[in-house]
């Protein structure tokens, strides 16, 4: 197990420090790393407007923890991550597992300390974008995205920025398409900064399209939600839990976990279960080995009529058809 301690930032000058802690070296716009750590890329890249993206497309062959303690916090982190094998964010109160299947976008406060950790064999490809908090509400404009309360938003001493969630498909695409070139020069350059542009658009008219929760957030807090989450996900064959089973669980009134969860994940506990529930419906489908009726039965919706509505609501196609296209 190696455990590095380091920093990112939304310019380059956590770049130097953060090879010669993983034993490697900047190279342009590369850092290599000893492949005794992992093979593959790590590459950087000013993006202009107070944008930094860190692309990493590599394979560990040993146990690794990254612990990220920022000297600046005037930035938030945009955290693309699709890695196959095993990996996890966690805190000094929290832990749960990030990948390609589970949690993969994460918008993380500079404020907050994390730490990333990877098994050996595990394959990661992300993308990182690091993006100064004075700059979000010019690009928003710039972007014709109107956010409500933004200079709330971006003050540390209202707000924390912090949501755990999953990319979109069109993000999803974006990324694939990108891995697909050759990294480095002028074409891959180009073709980095507008994947960057529109992804952090993408994600401000999503953030546009919810109720965005101006608050602080402590560790604990946080911790707390992200275990409950963890509750609905193992739970996620059975009945919608109460509120207030879940606020208990969360030790904070009904309220505050209401807003807080919203805050953390963009949902509120009902939608975040039902879309869950409606990805692992998906899931089975996939596999052919039930039958609609079986899958309706097993997730615990009320009649086949309801999932097939749920699931054509949030997927654009009844089970049916979507079996057939399979």
């Amino acid at each position: 197990m190696i455990t590095i301690e380091h920093s990112y930032g939304a310019d380059l000058n956590w770049v130097e420090d953060f090879a010669k802690k993983v034993g490697g070296k900047k190279e342009g716009n590369f850092i290599i790393v000893p492949e005794e750590i992992n093979t593959g890329t790590r590459y950087f890249l000013d993006c202009g407007d107070g944008i930094i993206a860190y692309y990493i497309d590599v394979q560990y062959k040993k146990d690794i923890t990254l612990i990220q303690k920022n000297k600046e916090n005037d930035f938030v982190g945009l955290y693309y991550n699709l890695t196959e094998g095993e990996a996890s964010i966690s805190g000094n109160n929290f832990f749960f597992n990030i990948a390609r299947w589970n949690y993969n976008l994460a918008a993380i406060d500079g404020t907050l300390e994390s730490s990333y950790n990877v098994k050996a064999g595990s394959r990661t490809f992300a993308l990182s974008i690091f993006i100064k908090k004075d700059n979000i509400e010019a690009y928003a404009k710039k972007n014709n995205v109107t956010l409500s309360n933004i200079d709330q938003m971006i003050d540390p001493s209202q707000n924390t920025i912090v949501r755990f969630d999953r990319m979109s498909n069109e993000s999803y695409h974006l990324l694939q398409d990108l891995r697909k070139l050759k990294v480095g020069g002028s074409i891959f350059n180009l073709n980095l900064i507008g994947t960057v542009h529109m992804l952090i658009s993408n994600y401000l008219k999503k953030l546009a399209t919810k109720r965005i929760i101006i608050q602080t957030v402590n560790e604990s807090d946080l911790a707390n939600i992200i275990k409950v989450q963890m509750f609905l996900i193992e739970h996620i064959e059975d009945h919608f839990p109460s509120i207030k089973l879940m606020a208990s669980r969360a030790n904070m009134s009904e309220s505050k976990f209401k807003n807080l969860f919203r805050k953390i994940t963009g949902n509120t506990p009902s939608a975040f279960f039902m879309d869950n529930k409606l990805s692992l419906a998906k899931e089975l489908l996939e596999k052919k080995q039930l039958s609609i009726s079986q899958i309706s039965d097993k997730l615990h919706f009320t009649n086949n009529s309801y999932f097939a509505s749920k699931f054509k609501q949030h997927f654009g196609i009844s089970p049916k058809t979507f079996i057939k296209q399979l």
